[in-house]
């Protein structure tokens, strides 16, 4: 059993990442009126954790990321409708479908540096958008893309209208993709990111190929962000161009911002907040909460530059120094 325990914990897992599950049964139980709302929280969460790999981890600045994400909801819905309703294999689709996209697309955008980059990745999501837009046909253009209706998930839970299946769906997904990323990021091929974000010229000079890692790096992402994509899609069950939009995409990286980039734990917290402030702000006045979050951005690059997830570390090392 110690082995065991010892073995996990070189990969990376603590057992912390199990909090997860834990905190999602919790909240399901004070609000089982909001279920579809956490739903939406806990695959916007795997959607900025994959922002996270590719911003906090390989030091890549992106405000295309949504594009990953709309062809991995397309994607899944559109193999729904098309060859099978079975979940599983329309997240293999999803993941498929982005993850070879973003390779594709890396092979040119990540040629480029600073502020080419980061205007090459909003290009190519606009070309995405533009796609879709036109491909009436297949996507549904500005009405979206309808009828996605899925089987039960292995035959037995079946996804009902209250969201309880979905919920719960996107949860595991959810825990996986995050235990899966701890044990990436904490491999020796995660370290190689690391220190690629920290100097690049160092990490080649001691033989590392850099492009391979970046273009790597970057797949991974983006195949995480499909699966994002096909959750949301199985469980909401309508595709809109909105998850290819730019705002998207911003929305994300300023989630990832608040809950501090390069920690993962970062991406969990940042979604939660905002979503939470959108849900409730929003509520109250629709036209102004923009003004809350943006304040509170404001707050976290000045006050807390590591991002709200370093907030407890101060208590943290003061009950660790007591002990």
């Amino acid at each position: 059993m110690t082995s065991v325990t010892s073995s996990l914990r070189r990969n990376g897992i603590t057992g912390a990442e199990f909090i997860i599950p834990c905190i999602a049964i919790v909240l399901g139980a004070l609000l089982p009126n909001q279920l579809n709302f956490l739903m939406l929280v806990a695959t916007m969460a795997i959607f900025v954790l994959s922002l996270d790999l590719i911003v906090g981890y390989t030091g890549l600045a992106t405000l295309g990321h949504a594009a990953f994400f709309g062809v991995g909801a397309y994607s899944a819905g559109l193999w729904s409708i098309s060859v099978t309703s079975e979940p599983i294999s329309g997240l293999v689709v999803g993941a498929l479908a982005a993850g070879i996209l973003a390779a594709i697309s890396g092979l040119m955008i990540l040629r480029a540096h600073g502020l080419t980059l980061l205007m090459m990745t909003v290009a190519f999501a606009q070309i995405i958008f533009e796609i879709a837009n036109k491909a009436r046909s297949i996507t549904g253009g500005d009405d979206g893309l309808y009828g996605i209706m899925m089987s039960p998930i292995f035959g037995i839970f079946e996804f009902d209208f209250y969201g309880r299946t979905g919920y719960a769906y996107s949860v595991v997904v959810l825990t996986l993709v995050f235990v899966g990323l701890r044990v990436l990021t904490t491999s020796p091929f995660g370290l190689s990111l690391v220190g690629i974000r920290e100097d690049r010229s160092r990490m080649s000079a001691m033989g590392t190929n850099v492009f391979k890692h970046l273009l790597a790096s970057y797949t991974i992402s983006g195949a995480i962000a499909g699966v994002a994509g096909a959750v949301t899609a199985q469980t909401v069950q309508v595709i809109g161009l909105n998850s290819l939009s730019f705002s998207l995409s911003a929305e994300a990286l300023v989630m990832l911002v608040l809950g501090g980039t390069g920690k993962l734990w970062g991406a969990l917290v940042g979604t939660a907040i905002f979503m939470m402030v959108h849900h409730s702000v929003a509520a109250a006045d629709p036209f102004r909460w923009m003004l809350v979050i943006g304040g509170m951005l404001v707050a976290v690059v000045l006050f807390l530059p590591g991002g709200l997830v370093n907030a407890w570390r101060p208590l943290a090392d003061r009950v660790r120094a007591r002990g």
